[in-house]
């Protein structure tokens, strides 16, 4: 009886010991491989994905369509929602009438669940034989508003016109253009 307890003891402190070890010396192994990368950048190579020539479509009211392609995405996800940062980037507003708005930007920020878009860097509206230069636009389409701000200049055939911001209503193509001190003025410039 005695040598049977012993048995019994002698294999739980092995069984143990070969618990421990599994749990304690496999991680240690695994810190020894992972050392080199941080674990922020360990974290984000596993949630995001990278993908060269991404394309969106998006059906909007009154039959209209919104296109939106980057050369280089990296899609992200922050609570549950996929944010796409995109790099080398072509956006489209095609009406019923098939008149097309085409932004181009260096980067933009999309939201895949409302299709709000943060265009940035270089940014180019070109609109029939109009074009509009600015470092920054901001498509909402919960409120149907575009703002195309910091440094913007609008060029028609008429002339020129710098500013500080331009807000388009989508829904009523309402167009305000105004500074962001009162006291500045808005610059125009006939041809």
């Amino acid at each position: 009886m005695k040598r049977i307890i012993q048995i019994t003891l002698f294999s739980i402190v092995l069984i143990s010991i070969s618990v421990l070890q599994k749990i304690y010396f496999s991680d240690d192994e695994k810190q020894k491989v992972d050392n080199n990368v941080p674990t922020d950048q360990m974290e984000e190579q596993t949630e995001n994905n990278i993908i060269r020539n991404l394309k969106y479509e998006v059906k909007l009211e009154e039959n209209n369509l919104y296109i939106i392609k980057s050369d280089f995405s990296e899609l992200t996800y922050i609570n549950e929602i996929e944010l796409v940062k995109m790099q080398g980037v072509v956006a489209k507003f095609i009406d019923k009438n098939g008149l097309t708005l085409t932004i181009r930007s260096d980067e933009a920020l999309y939201n895949n669940s409302n299709y709000n878009t943060k265009f940035r860097k270089n940014v180019q509206i070109n609109y029939m034989k109009n074009k509009i230069f600015s470092n920054k636009i901001d498509i909402n389409f919960q409120d149907n508003t575009v703002k195309i701000f910091e440094n913007v200049r609008y060029v028609s055939l008429d002339g020129t016109i710098q500013s500080d911001n331009i807000l388009l209503n989508l829904i009523t193509k309402r167009v305000t253009i105004y500074m962001d001190n009162e006291n500045e003025n808005i610059e125009v410039i006939k041809n």
